[in-house]
């Protein structure tokens, strides 16, 4: 993805730069900017702070100028979340030759790489129903992955869906857990003294790997039980 412009320098530097040009003429909107703007803006402060009124003082524009892209916040952050997934299906597309079971988990690792790539990416993806060439793309990719491998078409839509919908969830809660402005990870030493402190004896045996913060090794744990599901449905 291309890097997003920043916000930082002087009033004639920053995204609204080329808006403020021309004796006080009313600033010119372009979509793809606001959309970029939003997402320097989202990095900056998170989703919680991300409102009409801060970008369109970003923008240099008036905030009800921005419904003309946007009619609300949601269409903003649908946008945004297309705009996130812009190479999220570029690793399906590139092992077309590969077999199913190896395109799928690569698909599925690329959206997670692409929604930590932005700060509460996953917040802002889940629950959007982009129809952009992005998104789109992404789901053909997936469903086609499966479709040729011999999967019939409901199978393979509930199959991406159920992809989708355990990469968005890992990744909220990593990000929820690893942003230094979030809650952080959880203490390792307050759970392991609650787990031995009362009778959980299978909790005891496993606290390294449930006080783990390897995500990435979650995230391929539940890929692989994914995948061997799937298997059975073939």
């Amino acid at each position: 993805m291309s890097t997003p412009p920043t916000l930082t320098g002087s009033p004639t530097t920053g995204p609204g730069a080329s808006a403020r040009t021309g004796r006080g003429r009313p600033p010119r909107l372009d979509r793809a900017r606001t959309i970029e703007t939003a997402l320097v803006l989202l990095g900056e402060g998170g989703l919680d702070a991300l409102t009409m009124r801060r970008l369109a003082d970003a923008m240099g524009v008036q905030a009800g100028a921005l419904y003309r892209y946007f009619a609300t916040k949601e269409d903003l952050l649908t946008a945004m979340a297309e705009r996130m997934t812009a190479d999220a299906c570029a690793p399906a597309q590139a092992g077309a030759g590969a077999d199913w079971s190896a395109r799928l988990p690569d698909l599925a690792r690329s959206l997670r790489l692409a929604l930590l790539a932005h700060r509460d990416g996953a917040r802002v993806f889940a629950g959007t129903h982009s129809t952009g060439p992005n998104t789109l793309g992404f789901a053909d990719a997936g469903i086609g992955t499966l479709r040729d491998a011999g999967f019939d078409g409901p199978v393979a839509v509930r199959a991406l869906m159920a992809v989708v919908n355990f990469t968005v969830g890992h990744t909220l809660e990593e990000q929820a857990a690893l942003h230094p402005d979030g809650p952080g990870p959880a203490d390792p030493g307050r759970l392991r003294d609650a787990v031995t402190a009362g009778d959980y004896s299978h909790l005891t045996a496993t606290l390294p790997t449930l006080t783990s913060s390897d995500f990435a090794a979650h995230f391929e744990f539940g890929l692989k039980v994914l995948v061997a599901g799937l298997r059975t449905l073939r």
